[in-house]
């Protein structure tokens, strides 16, 4: 006998396509709302917006989507530079130099070109190391503060950008110096001698060029090198006649006296 199976299971699958298909234009019509074209100018103030929230995060979400899909308008520099300004507030400063340099090179008439290189030289001053750590940051802060004051030499923050450099130079003359003393321990005299050359005519403005000229003189004594140590040791107390190292070189001259005399 032919027994009849009710055909459930293929009602079910008939009735789950339609409902999937319902979904589907449901979800086609809500995406269509949720992906419609903001103009540029709603989409930066909603940036901003987060951007002064401190939403960074979202910020950056809605800032890319101008940089990308609203390239030639207005607010395109606007929103690139905040971009930078985004990831600096973060503390992603290789990040923001990143987002700050993109500027610079797709927007070069832009009136945010001296904001963006003096916050590139910024997120490179706060990447700066100790002195005796590798100093490729500090260079790069440097050149991006020299950039600025040889393009907008009177740019508001001109003298800031100055007085970082000195200070970041005076990083870079301790690391020299303090090179040089640690080849004067190892008894490395002439190795001591160049990185106190080295102070002595790159960063002959900053406190280390005093002692530089004192070691040199001792490195070249130590050298047997007695001329020379001489000459540098009279060239110290003559350009540093009230330094509180002058009676180090004054026995150092005795020194060398006493050599050249024997």
């Amino acid at each position: 006998m032919f027994t009849h199976y009710p055909l459930l299971p293929f009602r079910y699958a008939a009735l789950g396509i339609v409902y999937t298909a319902v979904a589907l234009v449901l979800v086609a019509c809500g995406s269509d709302d949720a992906t419609r074209q903001i103009p540029a100018e709603e989409r930066f103030q909603t940036a901003m917006n987060l951007y002064n929230d401190g939403d960074y995060l979202d910020a950056i979400d809605e800032l890319r989507i101008v940089t990308l899909q609203y390239p030639g308008n207005a607010l395109a520099d606007d929103a690139q530079f905040y971009l930078g300004e985004c990831y600096f507030q973060r503390e992603e400063y290789i990040l923001a130099a990143y987002e700050y340099e993109l500027l610079i090179r797709t927007h070069p008439a832009s009136t945010l070109i001296p904001d963006a290189r003096y916050k590139r030289g910024m997120c490179y001053y706060e990447l700066s190391p100790v002195s005796y750590l590798d100093q490729d940051y500090t260079t790069k802060a440097i050149d991006e503060f020299q950039a600025l004051l040889e393009y907008y030499p009177f740019d508001p923050r001109a003298g800031d950008a100055e007085a970082k450099i000195q200070e970041l130079n005076t990083k870079l003359a301790k690391k020299a110096y303090d090179g040089g003393v640690i080849y004067i321990k190892m008894e490395y005299y002439r190795a001591a001698v160049l990185m106190f050359d080295q102070v002595l005519e790159r960063y002959h403005d900053t406190p280390y060029a005093e002692p530089a000229l004192l070691r040199k003189g001792e490195a070249l004594l130590r050298r047997l090198r007695y001329g020379d140590a001489k000459r540098e040791l009279e060239r110290f107390l003559t350009r540093y006649p009230e330094s509180l190292l002058r009676r180090d070189a004054e026995k150092l001259l005795e020194e060398v006296n006493k050599e050249i005399e024997g």
